[in-house]
């Protein structure tokens, strides 16, 4: 049953996160203090970028330094698919296919790169078992971070880590609004919530967590990111 009506709610004043901070309690104090604290039922989007700052994902890096930063993205690639100029387009240990293997330069100090979790589903996990035990709520938790798209410009949020909500949901052997049996339809749920978290976040503003409110309660359970990833011997185009 889809969802009558969702809000989408910015979490500001969540301050600079640095190595070591407790992402729930930043979050849960930001969204109190604005005025629409977590609530039951939420699903709370968090950045990548935050997440990969508070368990120290930062390594040393010169921006102006090309040769040193196509070697940190070789050593955070399993495998290199295309490279043209200094675009590298790789498959990371977590299975994910994106550009530079999910390396970033942005918001973060000089001289520093960041780096993708090294497990965003147990990423996932932590911050939502945080929020039960330092706030008593029960929501879902995804992390977020920025893909392009094969055959389409612009970029995108993704769901790169997911706890307590499902990823898939399998709509198969269900019927249309016509009563026709839906046959291979599966909806990329985390993958739909994530840029519709971004709407309010944006890439500039410093508001690196919103909250998704409204979502029907049949998504919620158990789920992981690696349900988004389409296992190579299904890819047509690897």
């Amino acid at each position: 049953m889809p969802s009558t009506g969702l809000s989408i709610i910015p979490i500001n004043g969540v301050g600079e996160i640095r190595p070591g901070d407790e992402i729930a309690t930043h979050v849960a104090a930001a969204a109190h203090d604005s005025g629409t604290p977590l609530a039951d039922g939420d699903c709370l989007v968090v950045t990548q970028k935050v997440v990969s700052k508070a368990e120290g994902r930062l390594v040393l890096l010169d921006h102006s330094d090309r040769d040193a930063r196509l070697r940190l993205v070789e050593s955070e690639s399993v495998r290199i698919l295309r490279r043209r100029g200094d675009l590298v387009i790789s498959e990371t240990s977590h299975g994910f296919v994106c550009a530079n293997a999910g390396v970033d330069l942005s918001n973060v100090e000089a001289g520093q790169a960041a780096l993708l979790p090294v497990d965003p589903d147990r990423s996932a996990k932590h911050i939502r078992d945080a929020l039960r035990a330092r706030s008593s709520v029960e929501v879902a938790v995804i992390i977020s971070d920025t893909f392009g798209r094969p055959w389409r410009n612009g970029l995108t949020d993704v769901a790169i880590g997911v706890s307590g909500i499902a990823a898939i949901v399998d709509l198969r052997d269900t019927t249309d609004a016509l009563g026709r049996a839906l046959q291979v339809t599966e909806l990329a749920l985390a993958d739909e919530i994530a840029p519709a978290a971004e709407l309010v976040m944006g890439k500039a503003t410093g508001v690196p967590a919103a909250i998704v409110r409204g979502l029907s309660k049949e998504w919620f359970r158990e789920g992981s990111a690696r349900e988004l990833i389409r296992p190579a011997s299904e890819d047509l185009f690897r």
